[in-house]
């Protein structure tokens, strides 16, 4: 039971030490040493964890990060979206953080971070079709331009981004028109990893 106990207690501390790390607040790392040596002082003995100690532990466990994701498809109508234009995703599965607008197909990021986006297109004519972070392209999908028949292609692009604040991400018509069928074969999504 000892063991299992200091291994419990020593697991949460390592994750909990990673998150403080990686979310580099002073505050955590001050309660985590606290926390740390309250594990390691009674590791040699039986482990009782009091009340206080258990408070910070679970204290320590919960994030303060916001939730940000969203997921979106084409709903009403097939899409065809031209050169320099945006993609606008009128289905949405989710949108925790209210980052991406309807109205404009654009994700602004509410929160400063590391995003992952990923775009998903079936076709069955030609299609090119870029994700942009402000004015930059950050990936490309391509469908050929041999592929203009009743078959059709599906293919997905995934990119990981770092992103400030007020930025904005969105599925853009590249060099090609493109025609994306509706439904949730085609989408667009990103969330904060961290």
């Amino acid at each position: 039971m000892k063991t299992v106990l200091v291994s419990l207690i020593l697991s949460s501390f390592l994750v909990l030490n990673f998150l403080g790390f990686v979310e580099g607040h002073k505050q955590s790392d001050t309660r985590l040493n606290a926390l740390e040596s309250l594990i390691y002082n009674n590791a040699e003995a039986t482990v009782k964890l009091d009340s206080t100690a258990l408070r910070q532990l679970i204290q320590l466990s919960r994030t303060d990060k916001p939730r940000v994701s969203f997921s979106v498809y084409v709903k009403s109508k097939d899409l065809i979206i031209r050169i320099g234009n945006t993609a606008i995703y009128d289905g949405i599965l989710t949108n925790d953080g209210n980052g991406y607008d309807v109205r404009t197909g654009v994700f602004t990021c509410p929160v400063a971070g590391t995003y992952m986006f990923v775009v998903d297109c079936l076709s069955h004519k030609p299609a090119w079709i870029d994700i942009v972070k402000n004015k930059t392209v950050v990936g490309s999908v391509h469908i050929a331009t041999a592929n203009d028949g009743p078959s059709y292609q599906q293919l997905s692009r995934t990119v990981i981004v770092k992103a400030r604040k007020g930025d904005h991400v969105k599925v853009v018509g590249g060099w090609k028109s493109g025609y994306v069928h509706k439904g949730n074969y085609s989408g667009f999504s990103g969330t904060l990893l961290y």
